[in-house]
């Protein structure tokens, strides 16, 4: 896909309004009656359990990878944390991500790198791409009735949040637990799609423009080791190298160390000798 192909897609107004709307009020942040320490440590709790919990580990390396098992009621609850960062439903997420991995970089990729940074991070999803046409296609595994409901929910599951927010604590706890917090987890989880696929380094030939980028695996718990991932995408570890630091995998360690995951998949050891750095299982 080109940039002249994909400035001919219909515009998705739907997502555009709903886009601008949070944008706009995440804005509201930076006024000094809705600002408070208490709020923006509320934001980045959130921001760890929707973006790191949810998108990460939950929408990202158990449900699109199936990295690891859980227990099901686990599995739903990442589910539902990832819901809670408001990117869409769970199935659409868990589908166009695949289809990404599929033809990543190319003309069917849903955020070609190739047609620009700003496609790559954002723009792509304000058009009606053809992708969304193949999602059941790549999701039958989600097919029941918890992500069916969970897929459609999430902007109602967002309001009920939002209002256990205010009465907790205002105004800014909305402000800053829901706008702020969404805006920011959106910009974070897009770097990935965007960034990771022109900034930073390579470790394996992946076929792909991807890179390992260390300010984007900062800022998403992991993910930025994006190189590491495209050329092994079943591995429930990123971070390879010691210096490669991945809490999400840390995370999926700690809940295989308790018995709560299980059939983790890794890089092969012979992989890991030739990059000079072994991975402790």
């Amino acid at each position: 896909m080109t940039v002249a192909t994909s400035n001919k897609l219909p515009w998705d107004w739907t997502t555009i309004i709903y886009m601008g709307i949070l944008h706009l009020l995440a804005m509201l942040a930076f006024l000094p009656g809705n600002f408070s320490w208490q709020a923006v440590g509320l934001a980045l709790v959130l921001h760890w359990i929707t973006g790191g919990l949810g998108i990460t580990l939950g929408f990202h390396r158990l449900l699109t990878h199936r990295s690891f098992e859980t227990p099901k009621w686990l599995e739903y609850f990442f589910a539902l944390c990832g819901t809670l960062a408001c990117q869409g439903g769970v199935v659409k997420w868990v589908g166009l991500h695949r289809i990404h991995h599929k033809y990543s970089d190319t003309s069917s990729d849903p955020h070609d790198s190739n047609a620009g940074f700003w496609w790559s991070h954002m723009d792509w999803m304000l058009h009606d791409i053809p992708a969304d046409q193949d999602i059941p296609r790549y999701t039958q595994d989600l097919d029941d009735p918890v992500y069916r409901f969970l897929n459609n929910a999430f902007i109602p599951l967002q309001i009920v949040l939002g209002l256990l927010l205010y009465w907790w604590g205002g105004w800014s706890f909305v402000i800053w637990g829901i706008f702020a917090r969404l805006v920011i987890v959106f910009h974070c989880t897009w770097f990935v799609n965007s960034a990771t696929h022109m900034f930073g380094y390579r470790t394996f030939d992946s076929n792909d423009a991807s890179r390992n980028c260390w300010w984007v695996a900062l800022v998403t718990y992991g993910e930025g080791w994006h190189n590491n991932h495209h050329a092994y995408q079943y591995s429930a570890r990123h971070g390879l190298k010691w210096w490669e630091i991945d809490l999400t995998w840390m995370t999926i360690r700690l809940l295989q160390i308790v018995g709560l995951a299980k059939n983790v998949k890794l890089v092969p050891e012979v992989a890991l000798a030739k990059i000079g750095d072994r991975a402790s299982s």
